[in-house]
This record gives C-alpha cells, structure tokens and sequence, in this order.
C-alpha cells in the first residue's frame, strides 16, 4: 500500500524517485503526466505520447535544431527521429520551478540504428503545461549542474 505524505514543495527542490514507491504531494499530476509522456515516447507510441499534449505544443527538433508546432508536426519529426537513431530518455529527477514549469533531468541515450551507441548523457528538459497538458518542452542543462540545485 502506497503512504501519502503531505509535503509543500518549494522552487528549486530536486525530488528523486527511483522506485515511485512514495510520491510527496508536489506537482504530482503533471509528474504523473511526464512519466506517461516518457512511457509512450520509449515504447514509440506516438498517439499516446502526443495525446498528452495541447494542440499548439511546441517542441524542440533536438537532433534536427529549431522547433515544430502542434502534435502533428511533432509526430512528424519523431517519424524522421526514429529513422535516423534510436533514443531512450529515462526520467531521473524533477525539479518544480517558478511558474509551474518542471524541470526534469533525463538519463538519454542514443544510438544508431545499428545499436551503436552515440550519445550517453544526463541533459535537462523543461516543460511548461496548459490545462493540465504539456504545452512545451526545452532542452537545457540537467539541474544537477545548475546552481542552486
């Protein structure tokens, strides 16, 4: 049986949750809702990722560079993504920031389609939400190499 634990999370606290066995009362929905987005991206179910999603999401083309707008657009460029290299983005810690934006630091590794491993690396991404659905994701440094983290 899962314990509920009240705790008022304050900006800037790095939670980590590697057995998700205790989940404190901090942004819970929207962390909820990341580790699903990361779910459904690592088992290429793209309509279940991108139903999670606002119809105007904007996301980084991170291995492309600039950005694309909307699920479809999204959908797109994930197709592309997956043609060129298999990535595996593993949610490690999330950090609640000032606005309601989380910071999540993901273990990421990419590979061609070989299985070559090409990149194996801690990076950040950050995600903005609109009624409880996420609007846009950055990528930016891991909040284990940000001061004050």
């Amino acid at each position: 049986m899962r314990r509920q634990v009240e705790v008022t999370p304050t900006v800037g606290t790095l939670y980590h949750f590697p057995d998700r066995s205790l989940m404190p009362n901090q942004p819970a929905p929207k962390i909820e809702l990341l580790r699903a987005a990361y779910v459904a991206f690592n088992a290429r179910d793209l309509d279940a990722a991108l139903a999670l999603m606002t119809p105007d999401v904007h996301w980084p083309r991170a291995f492309k560079g600039g950005f694309v707008r909307g699920p479809e657009a999204v959908r797109a460029y994930w197709i592309e993504q997956g043609s060129e290299i298999d990535a595996h983005v593993e949610p490690v810690a999330f950090t609640p920031e000032k606005g309601g934006q989380i910071l999540v630091e993901v273990h990421q590794v990419v590979r061609d389609l070989a299985g070559a491993v090409l990149a194996d690396e801690h990076v950040g991404h950050r995600f903005t939400f609109k009624d409880d659905l996420i609007q846009s994701m950055e990528i930016c440094p891991p909040p284990s190499s940000t001061p004050d983290a």
